[in-house]
């Protein structure tokens, strides 16, 4: 299957830069290989693989502060959660995905890859709540924006961010979850754009910052 993997863009070599680039590489070839074959990525997105999932996950680094700890949420095939620990060495990757067919596939990539700040669980946001605490979560769709609040907000920090890859839908999905960000304590919401210049259109994603949530949240959370 790996034979209709075309040759990466020349802009990829700008965003994967150093040691990236043959992992990216790598990368690309499991997906379009072992992805494909277990049912993690369609065979009609093989030819798109570059464009349209390793580069549009790599520029949401830019929305990424520095040395942090970062869980993926429904990491699935990697996206964007590997593809971020690969672009960016200096922060710490959680892939959160409830599948073991999935999970185990995460974990073969990583040992092929050799990603020391990357870790594999396999399980749901509800039950790593408060077990474990991050400075960012992200998300590619994976849920509604609102849904996706519920099981991102328990596992932030207090000014932790919530990075959900969500395109064309963007405002209309942060419209309609507003009285979720209300109930989960969210300190600010806006829309962001990145990758001018290095993916077409640019990717737009939603940023939430996680505050205090309300105290009926916090003893629904705790029970």
């Amino acid at each position: 299957m790996s034979d209709q993997l075309p040759a990466p863009p020349d802009i990829a070599r700008d965003v994967f830069a150093g040691e990236a680039w043959d992992r990216a590489n790598a990368f690309a070839e499991l997906l379009a290989g072992p992805g494909v074959v277990r049912g993690l990525l369609g065979p009609r997105e093989v030819p798109r693989i570059w464009d349209r999932h390793l580069l549009n996950c790599a520029v949401v680094a830019e929305a990424v502060p520095a040395d942090v700890r970062l869980v993926d949420i429904g990491s699935g095939a990697g996206l964007p959660g590997l593809v971020l620990a690969i672009v960016r060495q200096d922060i710490e990757v959680t892939l959160l995905e409830p599948l073991l067919r999935r999970t185990v596939f995460l974990e073969e990539c990583v040992q092929t890859l050799k990603l020391g700040n990357v870790e594999v669980v396999r399980g749901r946001a509800e039950e790593l709540a408060g077990e474990r605490v991050f400075d960012v979560a992200s998300a590619r769709a994976v849920a509604p924006l609102d849904r996706l609040l519920t099981w991102a907000m328990p596992l932030l920090r207090e000014g932790g961010e919530l990075i959900a890859m969500k395109g064309e839908r963007a405002a209309g999905e942060l419209a309609e979850a507003e009285a979720q960000l209300r109930a989960s304590g969210a300190r600010t919401a806006e829309l962001v754009t990145v990758g001018r210049g290095k993916v077409e259109p640019p990717a737009t994603l939603v940023r939430v910052v996680a505050g205090r949530a309300p105290e009926r949240a916090r003893r629904r959370r705790r029970r």
